[in-house]
């Protein structure tokens, strides 16, 4: 009997957590700063994991919000940011999960497909000179969940250009900007437009999901609208975890985990992407991503997405609904396959599972 191969959620790898280092870094925090990570204190976070932040940023620390995870900050985003009726702009396929938080806001979502450098500038700068105005426009643009794909420095450029001259933010989510694993950076949003951009990241992908520690840092007018509303809807965030997120980062602990990260999920990648040559050929179009936690798969046959998802379980194989990932609907042939969690030899009989599937329903 096969095991079950979970083609799903893109989650990092167990062995990667540095629990050691974790349970030395929470005895560190509540010896030395017990008192003020236990009681209430400001909404926006663990005041000297606010100015570590900041200070990578070159920022007051003011302009930084820490919240549980960054999910959470993108819905006080869309709170403070939207009002029902407002247009926001997304990548297509983008994040399923932000396109929910979008339009429980009451926002009309638009969006823009992605080429192999990004979406299509042209298609947005059209919109916007026929007068549509969004509100904001959220895009993943360092290996993109889900596609994988990378925005390039040009299209980075004329966006940040266009949010200047057409008055909206750009709200760039960067949690796999560090999970690089070959070739060079491209310039951040942030970089290009601070005083346009939130930038957004967490440590989840990082250190651990279950610290659920996220952060953005934003212009001074709306992270003072988001520590309101983060007062207002939890009173104080749970600063123990940001304390131990704070001890680990001044220890000097980030980046050699970084490196080993980087060692452990680059060979997972170089598996998937080698099976998808020698199973998938022909059957589909694929990124070919450089880091971060997914490959966006398109396949080239017809099929609703709840055919699709029985016959991979009856392969057993779990794969995730590709339409949960499209503003302006589609996506039953689209297929987000994570790869960090997965070793090499389960990389490789999930392809050829996966494989076999859509050969059966060409």
């Amino acid at each position: 009997m096969n095991s079950v191969i979970k083609l799903t959620r893109g989650v990092p790898a167990t062995e990667s957590f540095p629990t050691a280092q974790l349970v030395e870094c929470a005895q560190a925090a509540l010896t030395g700063d017990g008192a003020a990570v236990l009681q209430y204190g400001p909404a926006g976070g663990y005041p000297p994991l606010r100015a570590l932040i900041a200070g990578e940023a070159n920022v007051d620390k003011d302009r930084v919000v820490i919240a549980p995870g960054t999910l959470q900050l993108q819905d006080f985003c869309a709170r403070v940011m939207i009002k029902p009726g407002d247009v926001a702009f997304v990548e297509e396929p983008t994040y399923d999960r932000t396109l929910t938080i979008l339009r429980r806001a009451g926002a009309q979502v638009v969006g823009f497909p992605l080429s192999s450098d990004g979406s299509d500038v042209e298609a947005i700068e059209s919109r916007l000179k026929r007068g549509e105005r969004p509100a904001l426009f959220y895009l993943v643009p360092d290996f993109q969940n889900p596609s994988g794909s990378v925005l390039s420095a040009e299209k980075r450029k004329r966006l940040a250009a266009l949010a200047e001259e057409y008055n909206f933010w750009i709200i760039e989510d960067a949690p796999y900007r560090r999970l690089r694993y070959r070739g060079e950076a491209v310039p951040a949003f942030f970089d290009l437009a601070p005083h346009r951009v939130l930038q957004m990241s967490s440590y989840s992908k990082l250190i651990s999901p279950a610290l659920r520690v996220g952060y953005v840092v934003a212009p001074d007018s709306i992270a003072r609208q988001l520590c309101k509303y983060a007062e207002d809807t939890y009173i104080t965030p749970n600063y123990l975890d940001q304390a131990v997120v704070f001890e680990y980062l001044q220890r000097g602990w980030l980046l050699p985990h970084i490196a080993e990260l980087r060692a452990l999920y680059a060979p997972r990648l170089d598996a998937m992407l080698a099976a998808l040559d020698q199973h998938v050929s022909g059957l589909g179009t694929w990124r070919k991503p450089d880091g971060g936690f997914f490959i966006g798969l398109t396949l080239n046959i017809g099929v609703s997405a709840e055919t699709l998802l029985a016959k991979g379980k009856e392969a057993d194989l779990l794969l995730t609904d590709g339409r949960g990932f499209f503003a302006g609907g589609g996506g039953d042939n689209f297929v987000r396959l994570p790869f960090c969690a997965l070793t090499p030899t389960e990389i490789q009989s999930g392809i050829e599972r996966l494989a076999a599937v859509a050969r059966t329903l060409q």
